[in-house]
């Protein structure tokens, strides 16, 4: 225990020194100890300080503040399970060497958890939290052996299903209190998690492969977890709560989800109808209350996929596998060609999968629950074309594969064809059903805003061998009126909108660095060759001008106040995109090397500008001049990018830095007004 113990204690009080030494002093804050193993960070009050803080350093306050702290939940966590296992090896007794053996201290901590877990819901509310702290804290470690101890220790893949359904039903019970249902919520985190570790068959430790089978097969049978209970859902309606969370490998999740897929294909309503006729949904398999309550598990695995990049990618690129009912393997095709083929189906069905009341009575919320799937569905594809889980905003840009590439064209060729699958319209005046995709859109614009590159080399159909404007990657070749279509529809909902305006700026801005401040050998003048930097660019803001015109004033589904909002949150893909140009060109000044973070700061405050200043008044749309703002906007913008990369340039003289700026204001301003018009254009046809 102590040889387990004393390296990990060690690790973590490094990091809580750097934390609250280094860290702390790098942001200016104080670190107080409040005592129960919790501290608070505070900016220290300085004479003739306003004692006004940004709201940047506000949360880098809070993030490190939270960071310490759940270093010391951790620390006291494993003291905890050292002592606790030290006084079980000695017995409390003078005369006796010992009782209990451990090979671990993963040992130790698996036993409790196991012994927790035996209580069910029976466990109070003090020993759910030590519950969490040992799932959480343990349950991800690489080797596997916590999490595949404590899954073995529950007794198979049944006993699984019937603790996690026991404790979801419990914590989201009307009964349960807030603390209740907030520690439900890390339950579902945690030991999902910990189920994506152990049933990982390349870690150390780890389940074997029979538990994916067992799953599959338990998915269309009823689980109780109590004496003569009556109503008891399927298998996999509790199993799709933990698999919201981890990352999955393809190996257990793709056949689940396969399986899952094809049932409701042959049955949409399988798993929703199963409770008691005239009643209200009382499952509550998916405690977090994202996209659905669960009892659909199509919602819940497809947020598996979103959360499995390599699952999600095989998933959707390789020929589907037909599985039986019962979830054993049938082979060949199941009917059709590929999940993305079956998912855009305008006749596939999406269910109203929620625990709201009255959700026929209410058309709003039947809306709102309509779009839980399509929303998922967009999730799983920005994994599988990203490489990374949808929600990693932190993480950076991942080489295309070929195939991942080749599924953006496919999405893009899609809903190019087919715009009107993820068109929403709420103007009764227009006689355009909304499509039933249109919840994904967010999700395909930040597709769009990852193969940035691919979509401006559509714009003016740029040749495939471009070093002007290069892939990350394999490139996609997107079929430049599919792209247009595509961008039309997705540049309608703000996030999309934002995502798209911001990774479009930083692309151009490090498109036009690299003209400036590379070592290109082209023949062709520094003012046309920053014509043709900016165009692309350009034109893609002149179709999103006028898309969020549309948005506004011809569909009312959003309004210029969510369109300006939306842009706070994509800082990321300013870093993201920046960070895409360093590995493709190596490092090169003023956009990469040491000033990135100025640059990337930079960047986003020119595009916080264009995204405001690209607003438009009824009485403009109706005289025809919905875009003139996002032109002017598209035209400062250029300009920016070129001072930009001027700044470490001494050896241009001012009076062709000026001509400079002037050829990027000119492409920028026809080009904009060229994807407007044609985005307008396809929009009359």
């Amino acid at each position: 225990m102590l040889a387990d113990g004393h390296p990990e204690l060690v690790q973590l009080q490094k990091q809580v020194k750097d934390a609250a030494g280094k860290d702390a002093s790098a942001l200016g804050v104080r670190v107080n100890d409040i005592g129960d193993g919790k501290v608070v960070c505070i900016f220290p009050h300085v004479r003739g300080d306003t004692d006004e803080r940004t709201q940047d350093q506000l949360d880098a306050k809070r993030e490190l503040e939270n960071r310490i702290n759940g270093i010391l939940s951790h620390a006291a966590e494993v003291d905890a399970s050292v002592a606790r296992a030290l006084r079980k090896s000695h017995g409390d007794d003078a005369h006796n060497a010992g009782h209990s053996t451990y090979e671990s201290l993963n040992d130790a901590q698996a036993e409790r958890a196991l012994e927790l877990a035996r209580k069910g819901d029976k466990m109070s509310d003090a020993e759910l939290q030590e519950f969490n702290r040992l799932m959480r804290f343990n349950g991800r470690e690489k080797d596997g052996e916590f999490a595949t101890e404590f899954y073995q220790g529950l007794g198979g893949p049944e006993k699984t299903l019937e603790f996690y359904a026991e404790m979801s039903i419990d914590g989201t019970s009307p009964d349960a209190s807030k603390l209740r249902l907030n520690a439900m919520k890390d339950l579902q985190q945690n030991m999902g998690f910990a189920l994506a570790n152990a049933t990982d068959p390349d870690t150390r430790n780890h389940l074997p492969a029979s538990w994916g089978s067992d799953f599959r097969r338990l998915g269309t049978q009823q689980i109780g977890w109590e004496q003569g209970q009556w109503n008891k859902p399927y298998g996999y309606q509790v199993l799709g709560g933990l698999l919201r969370y981890g990352n999955y490998d393809p190996r257990f999740l793709d056949p689940i989800a396969e399986h899952v897929t094809q049932l409701h294909k042959k049955d949409p309503y399988f798993f929703l109808n199963n409770k008691a006729p005239g009643q209200e949904d009382v499952y509550g398999f998916n405690p977090s209350g994202k996209l659905g309550s669960g009892n659909d598990p199509l919602n819940s695995v497809l947020e598996a996929l979103g959360h499995s990049p390599e699952a999600s990618e095989k998933f959707f690129t390789e020929p589907p596998t037909a599985y039986n009912a019962d979830g054993t393997m049938k082979g060949g095709s199941p009917g059709f060609t590929s999940y993305l083929d079956l998912f855009t189906d305008e006749n596939f069905d999406w269910t109203v999968d929620t625990n709201d009341t009255n959700i026929l009575a209410d058309e709003d919320k039947t809306k709102n629950a309509l779009a839980f799937g399509p929303q998922a569905l967009g999730h799983a594809l920005e994994s599988a074309t990203t490489g990374r889980p949808y929600d990693d905003d932190a993480g950076d840009a991942i080489k295309h594969t070929q195939a991942r590439a080749d599924l953006v064209r496919e999405i893009v060729d899609k809903f190019g064809e087919h715009p009107e699958l993820i068109r929403h319209n709420e103007n009764g005046d227009i006689d355009e059903e909304s499509g039933a995709l249109y919840g994904m859109r967010a999700s395909l614009g930040d597709i769009t805003a990852e193969y940035m590159g691919d979509f401006q080399r559509a714009m003016y159909e740029e040749n495939s061998s471009s070093d002007m404007f290069p892939t990350f990657g394999q490139a996609a070749g997107l079929n430049p009126g599919h792209a247009q279509q595509f961008l039309s529809e997705v540049g309608q909902d703000p996030d999309a909108y934002a995502a798209i305006t911001t990774a479009q700026q930083a692309y151009t801005a490090d498109v036009v660095d690299h003209v400036i401040n590379g070592d290109g050998t082209s023949a062709a003048s520094l003012d046309g060759q920053i014509r043709d930097a900016v165009a692309p660019g350009s034109a893609m803001a002149g179709i999103m001008s006028d898309s969020r015109a549309d948005s506004i004033y011809k569909y009312h589904t959003a309004s210029d106040t969510e369109f300006n909002e939306s842009a706070a949150e994509k800082q990321k893909w300013v870093d993201r995109i920046l960070g895409m140009g360093v590995d493709t060109v190596g490092e090169r000044v003023p956009i990469a090397g040491t000033v990135l973070g100025w640059a990337s700061e930079d960047i986003q405050e020119s595009v916080m500008k264009s995204i405001e200043q690209d607003t438009t008044t009824e009485a403009d749309a109706e005289a025809g001049a919905e875009y003139s703002d996002g032109r002017s906007g598209a035209i400062r913008s250029a300009d920016d990018a070129v001072s930009r990369a001027l700044v470490n340039n001494n050896e241009i003289d001012w009076k062709t830095a000026e001509a400079i700026k002037r050829a990027a204001r000119t492409a920028a301003g026809i080009s904009h007004s060229d994807g407007a018009q044609w985005n307008s254009e396809s929009d009359a046809n």
